[in-house]
């Protein structure tokens, strides 16, 4: 099952880090020298991943912006003879072609964000990556997806999920487990945050999903969930009726850079795996450990 097409929902409004979001994009966040966007995209890139697809909404042309090349910039360092930047630059600049943006025109949850992709991933199946979700891991949580698919059937869909405690499982959507094998099992349901003491199990669906092209079909007229909103759990429930789907619990660190504190949590744990700044940071945390 080959992946060449990433969705990335970027149009959210990022409240919970509010006011750092009220002019920039929250993709656009830095964790220690690089936005949130570009993490994931080069994550997507890892795994194999061609083409970059990215559901934006009113102010976010900066993200676009970040993937575009600036010439006035690249001509000061030249002429500066920074190459080392230019390097930098050039690392995350993408192929002509290779990225397409389309607009979401109302908040109306990550289902309908996915739906809006529709025509630009057309009939193949397609990875979705949530960019305030960081996975701090070699190599990256969706080319594990991608490589457990490789001995899937052609018509599998696969969600990343993760352990969380028992008494918080009804702030997540939950699936349920069947039949395992190692990391991956067959997903035997799964609910939308599910009231307390009712979840299945206590895995989580996570930032990371591998999904068919009949799931555009589904989202065409899925009625609005919690929130709301148009769920893409709700959609995955409908999918699973005809199509297996299975759950990778994968390895690595998960960061919710979405709330203030994940946020933070992320700057220090992708920090620390710097050369060029770990001795730093640790000499600096020491400190404010003692005070």
């Amino acid at each position: 099952m080959k992946i060449r097409k990433a969705v990335f929902p970027v149009a959210g409004l990022g409240t919970r880090v509010l006011p750092a979001t009220k002019a920039m994009p929250k993709e656009m966040l830095t964790i220690v020298d690089k936005p949130l966007i570009q993490y994931v995209v080069d994550e997507a890139r890892e795994a194999g991943v061609e083409h970059f697809v990215f559901v934006t909404g009113r102010n976010k042309g900066a993200i676009e912006d970040h993937f575009d090349r600036v010439f006035e910039l690249d001509t000061t360092l030249a002429a500066r003879g920074k190459k080392a930047e230019q390097e930098i630059l050039a690392q995350s600049q993408p192929e002509a072609g290779a990225m397409s943006f389309t607009r979401q025109q109302a908040p109306l949850g990550l289902g309908h964000a996915v739906w809006c992709a529709r025509d630009i991933v057309g009939d193949e199946p397609f990875a979705v990556v949530l960019p305030d979700e960081l996975v701090l891991n070699t190599p990256g949580c969706l080319k594990q997806m991608i490589e457990a698919a490789s001995a899937l059937g052609d018509k599998s869909n696969l969600i990343a999920v993760e352990a969380v405690p028992d008494h918080l499982t009804h702030q997540y959507g939950i699936c349920g487990v069947g039949k395992r094998t190692g990391r991956i099992f067959e997903v035997d349901g799964m609910v939308e945050k599910p009231p307390k003491g009712t979840a299945p199990s206590n895995l989580s669906i996570t930032g990371r999903y591998i999904l068919q092209p009949e799931i555009f079909k589904i989202l065409e007229t899925q009625e609005r969930g919690a929130g709301g909103e148009i769920q893409l759990t709700d959609a995955m429930i409908g999918l699973a009726k005809t199509q297996k789907f299975y759950g990778v619990e994968f390895e690595g660190e998960r960061h919710d850079c979405g709330s203030k504190a994940g946020f933070l949590r992320a700057n220090i744990a992708f920090g620390l795996k710097r050369d060029d700044l770990r001795d730093g940071l640790r000499t600096v945390m020491r400190q404010y450990l003692k005070e």
